[in-house]
């Protein structure tokens, strides 16, 4: 029966496969610029304020600020704190790691006649707006799911024949025709049966549409190990201008990438004697490649003296993205299930990469207005608020019954984010003192499964006259749940994160 069908629907069938999910959608739609060190030290407070290469980032008319040609690079280490309870258990992890994340220059062309545009300015910046370097583990008993009903969950339902490897077949040749022909959920299937985890409830029926799990009663120890490397970045192209004294206007033409990759194992085990799977160890791993397009609009005014207002549009980000699986997994048996011998493993290892078809995602836009209290030379107060509707976040072709499945999940259990950021400078002949706040909304409906995230930040600068350097440390805390699977074993690891930078930036007039 398969074959058959792989004769026919073979190709088009590449559209049952799905790995998308509102997970991945949240992970590409938060931006967390991470910035020069003046940037960081006053939270990303920046929309009002300008000349900083991170500031352009955040507001286009922020390099009409620069009176004369501007450039900075920024490296920084991070440090990644990962407090993980699941059940009775807790377990801590730390990643740390020296970054290049930020460069930019902008070129100042001052107008040469009475023009009331005074100047134009030319930039052309990168900011990675996310790292995802981060590992943990999360350990446990767990009284009643266990990673059977994972596979039995999905099981139930389809026919026995439509996942059956034919006489020959290797793993690898079954699971591949398996995906092709019919999608993933047939493929968790096919580890589920043939690493005897699930039991059919008529095994000589290939109409069979009921199965069972052949893993004992709980309770089960759990152990689930994540770790996930990449990052989000961003190249901003950007033009802006002076009118008269007080009015700066721009606009960015932003081009992102995605170049991301996550692996988890799930290893279980019970001491169920009557059990025929005693342990279980199921590995996936995600490989995912995106690029992307956005627009920003922005502008400054100079309302007087010492307050400035600043208003930014970006544009919703206009992904393409293609995903890349792998799967494997192992069982052991303390009594044997062939009656070959006690203490059997049964191992099945297909050596495939699922690639799934191209798929789009478009993030929410956001708004940003801006205020700063400019105290001469003295210092200075800059405050921040953007709006961002995460609900609005969709995956496409929405005609794909699976991303429409996951468009409906988005917008019921996603909302509205606010986020305030607050930064103030003082400075003391060639030293600058800074300090920062950000208070970042859980973009979930849900926020005890999602919660919100604080930041303070302190930096110090000093002015060498055409060169200036930099350094901050900063630092943000939010909490967090992380559900194991999207069925049957659908429990969660609480991970309270905190994430510490310190950052050191060099600037200089060009």
């Amino acid at each position: 029966m398969k074959k058959f069908f792989l004769l026919f629907i073979g190709v088009i069938s590449m559209f049952n496969l799905n790995a998308q999910d509102i997970t991945d959608a949240l992970r590409y739609s938060q931006d967390n610029i991470q910035g020069t060190a003046r940037f960081r030290a006053l939270s990303g407070a920046f929309g009002a304020l300008g000349g900083d290469m991170s500031a352009v980032s955040l507001n286009p008319a922020g390099s009409a600020i620069f009176n004369t040609s501007h450039a900075s690079v920024s490296l920084s280490n991070l440090n990644v704190n990962n407090d993980v309870s699941y059940f009775n258990g807790f377990t801590n992890s730390s990643n740390s790691e020296i970054d290049f994340h930020q460069a930019g220059a902008a070129f100042v062309f001052n107008s040469r006649n009475d023009s009331p545009w005074r100047k134009i300015v030319l930039s052309i910046a990168y900011d990675k707006t996310a790292n995802h370097d981060t590992d943990w583990v999360a350990r446990g008993t767990n009284q009643n799911n266990s990673i059977g009903n994972y596979f039995t969950n999905i099981a139930n339902g389809i026919p026995l024949g439509e996942f059956l490897a034919f006489d020959g077949e290797s793993d690898s040749e079954a699971y591949a025709d398996i995906g092709s022909t019919f999608g993933s959920n047939h493929q968790q299937a096919f580890l589920g049966f043939y690493s005897f985890i699930l039991e059919p409830e008529d095994i000589n029926n290939d109409n069979n549409t009921v199965y069972s799990s052949n893993v004992g009663n709980g309770p089960y120890q759990q152990e689930y190990a994540y770790a996930e490397t990449g990052y989000n970045g961003k190249v901003s192209f950007n033009f802006s201008t002076q009118y008269q004294e007080n009015i700066y206007l721009g606009v960015n033409l932003n081009t992102h990438f995605i170049n991301y990759e996550k692996s988890t194992q799930l290893f279980e085990s019970n001491n169920d004697t009557g059990a025929v799977i005693n342990e279980v160890l199921f590995n996936n791993t995600l490989s995912t490649l995106g690029t992307g397009f956005s627009f920003q609009l922005g502008g400054i005014a100079k309302l007087n003296q010492n307050l400035r207002v600043g208003f930014t549009y970006d544009s919703p980000t206009w992904y393409t993205i293609t995903d890349e699986t792998t799967q494997a997994i192992e069982t052991f048996s303390i009594d044997g299930i062939t009656g070959n011998s006690d203490n059997e493993v049964f191992s099945v290892i297909p050596q495939i990469i699922n690639i799934f078809p191209e798929y789009r995602l478009q993030t929410p836009s956001k708004i940003t207005g801006s205020a700063a209290l400019i105290f001469g030379s003295q210092g200075l107060i800059s405050f921040d608020y953007s709006r961002k509707d995460f609900s609005k976040t969709k995956f496409k072709p929405t005609s794909d019954p699976n991303l429409a499945f996951q468009n409906n999940l988005i917008s019921e259990s996603l909302k509205v984010a606010n986020t305030y950021r607050l930064g103030g400078e003082y400075k003391f002949e060639n030293f600058s003192f800074r300090g920062g706040y950000r208070f970042e909304e859980s973009p979930y409906l849900n926020e005890d499964f999602y919660g919100n995230l604080t930041g303070y930040s302190f930096g110090l600068g000093y002015n060498f006259g055409n060169t200036k350097l930099d350094l901050t440390y900063d630092t943000s805390e939010r909490e967090f749940n992380h559900q194991l699977f999207n069925t049957g074993l659908i429990d969660s690891a609480n991970i309270n994160r905190k994430m510490d930078n310190i950052t050191l930036s060099l600037s200089f007039s060009i």
